[in-house]
């Protein structure tokens, strides 16, 4: 069973608030399977630091705007 990734996401959130952009639009305009984008979406897998910028590139976003990883205070 694979462990999921601490790293949250708002992905979902933002492909709704463009058009309702679909997984398939948002995985060829960053270079990936639609499988990935979906592992990434739902957490099971943490995208390389390259492929989050374009992530949040797609969506004019911080890449804070849409990925979060919980501080040491947030695990206590």
């Amino acid at each position: 069973m694979v462990k999921p990734t601490r790293v949250t996401n708002r992905i979902r959130a933002l492909r709704f608030a463009h058009d309702e952009m679909t997984q398939a639009d948002l995985a060829d305009r960053i270079g990936v399977t639609r499988q990935t984008l979906i592992a990434i979406e739902q957490g099971r897998y943490s995208p390389s630091l390259e492929m989050a910028f374009r992530i949040a590139r797609v969506f004019g976003a911080a890449l804070d705007d849409v990925f979060e990883y919980p501080s040491e205070e947030d695990e206590t």
